[in-house]
């Protein structure tokens, strides 16, 4: 007897594929393949080697720092200054995590004494910073500006997060928000993070932190979205007097609260 007597529904002649195909709407995982024989069929043999290949390339391929330069100086929030860490390549900078923590040359850093300080980080990501670092960047501006100062942002190549630790003391900052590519997946190559830190100085851990991840419009999360949260873990942060583990993001259920709809758009 098989399944669908078992259970007591009817046959129907809908074509599986069809079922599957609606089902991947609401999802970037892999699901409903198929089959070819003992193995998968030639178009989803193809697309996991793509998907594969585009987040390799989203690792390596550098970060243009000049492009980058100039798009987030066109958003007024004053020069933006670049440092690297001391991990001298790209190939070091993926061995050696220890060394994208670390500054190689913090000389041109303008203390400001500032509310917030910005660091837009390549990561494990270039193509993220790349296509969502100023976008994002203006978005936080827009959200934060009308309560905080804010440092000349900086942008930081061969970086680990950390690495903004070390730019935040020498910014004078009390608030730092690092903006970071993301390691990337079969499903997502250019997704962008960000950490926030308050009373940065080196050595903090990531308990000390706070993160919002996932930022690639319009699959993952929206830069005003994105700017809403991080703006209630900023006012959460200077009222507790401290970011990380003790500080939650309510943003969501403040907005059900209210009756707003939240949507990934």
């Amino acid at each position: 007897m098989n399944l669908e007597k078992r259970a007591g529904t009817a046959r129907t002649d809908t074509d599986p594929q069809d079922f599957w195909e609606e089902l991947r709407l609401s999802t970037q995982s892999r699901i409903g393949l198929g089959r070819a024989g003992d193995s998968l069929p030639t178009d989803r043999v193809l697309e996991f080697r793509a998907a594969h290949a585009a987040a390799r390339d989203a690792v390596h391929l550098p970060l243009d720092a000049d492009e980058l330069t100039r798009q987030v100086e066109a958003l007024g929030l004053g020069s933006p200054v670049r440092v690297t860490s001391r991990a001298g390549s790209r190939a070091e900078y993926l061995r050696r995590p220890d060394l994208g923590r670390l500054p190689a040359d913090l000389a041109g850093v303008p203390h400001s004494g500032a509310d917030l300080g910005f660091v837009l980080g390549d990561g494990l990501s270039p193509r993220a910073l790349m296509d969502h670092g100023a976008g994002l960047l203006g978005a936080l501006a827009e959200e934060l500006s009308d309560r905080y100062s804010f440092a000349p942002p900086v942008i930081a190549t061969e970086a680990r997060v950390a690495l903004g630790d070390h730019i935040a003391e020498a910014m004078g900052v009390r608030t730092l928000i690092v903006l970071i590519g993301e390691r990337p997946g079969l499903s997502v190559a250019d997704s962008l993070g960000i950490y926030l830190t308050h009373l940065p100085r080196a050595g903090r851990t990531d308990a000390d932190r706070n993160c919002v991840s996932n930022i690639h419009p319009p699959e993952g999360l929206s830069y005003a979205q994105a700017a809403k949260v991080l703006s209630g873990l900023v006012s959460g942060a200077r009222k507790l007097g401290r970011s990380g583990v003790d500080l939650k993001d309510t943003s969501r259920s403040d907005a059900l609260s209210s009756g707003e709809v939240l949507t990934l758009d």
